[in-house]
């Protein structure tokens, strides 16, 4: 199966237009403009996935960002832990490999689901934590006063990188651009008011968080770099990656091997639009493994003097860490509204991270 692409052009020029409405549910909506945001619910709602073409967003942008990731994973180990910050959970700076654990493989609940999936659908099963890094850049304001304090902490930058801070995050706000336009288009397919979601995203915590994946080390068949799992994040962003790998499950079990196709964007839903849903829309479950697939471009870049690092150029949208998570209009009226109450996101992120580092710390080597 393949994602649907939404050419956002259309939608960004009708936008443009209706600026002045906050609601997008007039009686003069324009028909195309319902129909693209239909069309993006329905994919959001169906397989927890949407592939998007932002004029904002080149290649070239994304091309100039991997090159840097690339060129930063690259370097010496001990020189990239210079960028930890375990006391503030890795919410800013580098992820060493080994740190983060997939929660399939310490949440019971999700292995008990997970051995009533098909076999032809089942995830690749992890053996340990993932065996990637990560660097996690804050993108957009962050707010003067607020309870959390610890997921608005100030940007690391690396030595010897002086073009650091502009590329993060001259691509980190296009992505955001694009989440913003998305997030718009669903909400008015949704039956909500057109700022539903983007009023709750404002001087929320995103993060720009690529991961950096060794194919030189770990390129062999079978290796899970990311096991299974969901983003507890409100839409999550991606950049095409150079090397292929990337596994999502569908709404009905399916397990898709994602193509992006050059110059789009992968987005995926994560659990805080799950909680202002009420369960319309699920977090979407994912994983990042080597396959067949990945090994060819192994080969290719090999051939072509090319980097063996795999980098994501992932971006995680947020609702507002001091904004109340809870289902949304009639969202609210859902008879699985009660399985999500009311709460600020700050704590609700608070609470996802305790569980995987309290659990994880058991399931490390």
């Amino acid at each position: 199966m393949d994602l649907p692409v939404i050419d956002l052009s259309p939608y960004l020029e009708i936008a443009g237009k209706s600026a002045g409405d906050s609601t997008g549910l007039s009686d003069h909506i324009d028909p195309e403009y319902r129909r693209l945001c239909l069309e993006v619910s329905r994919s959001l709602r169906e397989t927890g996935a949407l592939l998007v073409k932002d004029p904002r967003c080149s290649a070239e942008d994304n091309d100039r960002f991997i090159d840097m990731m690339e060129r930063y994973f690259e370097r010496p180990e001990e020189f990239k832990r210079l960028q930890e910050r375990r006391h503030l959970h890795y919410q800013v700076g580098v992820t060493p490999e080994g740190v983060e654990v997939p929660r399939s493989l310490v949440d019971e609940e999700m292995q008990v689901k997970l051995r009533a999936i098909p076999k032809e659908f089942q995830p690749s099963t992890p053996t340990g934590p993932d065996p990637k890094w990560r660097y996690m850049w804050r993108v957009g304001p962050r707010p003067s006063n607020t309870r959390f304090q610890e997921l608005n902490s100030a940007p690391v930058i690396p030595e010897g990188f002086p073009e650091w801070q502009d590329t993060m995050d001259s691509w980190g706000y296009k992505m955001i651009s694009a989440i913003e336009a998305v997030a718009e288009m669903a909400a008015i397919g949704f039956g909500l008011p057109k700022d539903a979601f983007t009023s709750l995203m404002k001087q929320g915590p995103h993060l720009l968080a690529p991961t950096g994946s060794d194919l030189q080390r770990y390129g062999q068949v079978g290796t899970v770099f990311a096991g299974y799992h969901y983003d507890l994040n409100f839409l999550t962003i991606h950049g095409r990656s150079r090397f292929p790998g990337l596994n999502i499950w569908l709404r009905n079990g399916q397990k898709v091997e994602v193509k992006v196709p050059i110059g789009c964007l992968l987005i995926q839903t994560g659990k805080q639009i799950e909680w202002l849903t009420a369960g319309d829309c699920i977090a979407g479950m994912h994983e990042v493994v080597v396959t067949e697939r990945t090994i060819d471009a192994i080969k290719l870049a090999t051939q072509q003097n090319r980097s063996l690092w795999r980098v994501s150029s992932t971006l995680f949208a947020h609702i507002a860490s001091d904004a109340v998570l809870k289902p949304l209009g009639h969202f609210a009226e859902s008879p699985l509204a009660a399985r999500y109450p009311s709460m600020c996101a700050g704590e609700f992120v608070e609470q996802e991270l305790a569980i995987i580092n309290l659990k994880g710390n058991k399931a490390e080597p």
